[in-house]
């Protein structure tokens, strides 16, 4: 199998340092978080950044001060993938708009906000086919078996352009508290294409358990605060560095190589095209 890509979510829309007080939420924090999880083996850092009030933002200058902090601490020694992900707050148009301000390497899309319907998908298949002449490497997180089906209706369509595009499974919810189990990724699995690489993310405390049935089975791996703060023994995270570590030894274990920079960055440009 490939080496295994883990990114990391250090953050989310939606937490807070109430639900634990490391959580990165400045520029610096996360800066300096994203160092210690690239020691522990992550190459891709997750990206959310906040507004004044703590809520979730897309604001680019917010977006830009993070990233600064970041490449002033670790270089190029990391992947930055920013987020799109609306949380009821926008509009498609303003999503697409970020990230054309922004031009990151990496980004990730929730397909349901991106494209909600048919009516969609003129604006959405121009601005995917600028990612693709741009060579910004998407992500199209998929939260049900069902957009998994759609997501390759899409890709049928022309509307996803990229020949072998990298899909996140979303397995649990924050909604509701539901906490994933590693066979709710068997669903995913059973909808997909497997000419197309993919990854799991998963809520609550099984997350451990859940990356690593989908490192077995040939996907990679998203770890982080954003949808866990829980250690596979029980304990509570000190940090989102742990949650690496543990996911990283748990890979080898599997007979897993961890990818390291050079080959994530090659990955991630073969899934932009």
């Amino acid at each position: 199998m490939t080496p295994l890509v883990v990114t990391v979510a250090l953050n989310g829309a939606r937490r807070t340092k109430a639900d634990h007080a490391s959580l990165p939420i400045t520029p610096a924090e996360i800066a300096r978080e994203a160092e210690l999880c690239c020691a522990a083996g992550a190459t891709v850092l997750h990206v959310h950044v906040r507004a004044d009030d703590g809520r979730h933002s897309l604001d680019p200058d917010r977006y830009r001060a993070a990233i600064d902090a970041v490449r002033q601490r670790l270089g190029e020694r990391i992947v930055v993938q920013v987020t799109t992900e609306a949380v009821g707050r926008y509009s498609p148009a303003e999503q697409m708009a970020t990230v054309r301000a922004l031009h990151p390497e990496a980004v990730s899309i929730a397909l349901a906000e991106l494209i909600p319907d048919d009516g969609a998908t003129d604006q959405a298949a121009a601005f995917l086919d600028w990612l693709r002449y741009e060579r910004i490497a998407p992500q199209y997180i998929l939260y049900a078996p069902d957009e998994v089906a759609r997501f390759h209706d899409l890709r049928g369509r022309g509307v996803i352009p990229q020949r072998r595009p990298f899909a996140l499974f979303v397995l649990g919810r924050y909604a509701g508290q539901v906490e994933a189990q590693p066979r709710d990724l068997l669903p995913f699995l059973a909808a997909h294409d497997a000419e197309c690489p993919w990854a799991v993310c998963a809520f609550g405390r099984r997350e451990a358990a859940c990356v690593l049935a989908a490192a077995g089975l040939g996907g990679h791996a998203r770890v982080g605060f954003e949808n866990n703060l829980w250690l596979a023994d029980g304990g509570l995270a000190a940090s989102n560095a742990q949650l690496v570590e543990q996911v990283s030894a748990g890979a080898r274990l599997l007979g897993r190589e961890i990818a390291d920079l050079a080959t994530t960055r090659a990955f991630l440009a073969e899934t932009a095209d």
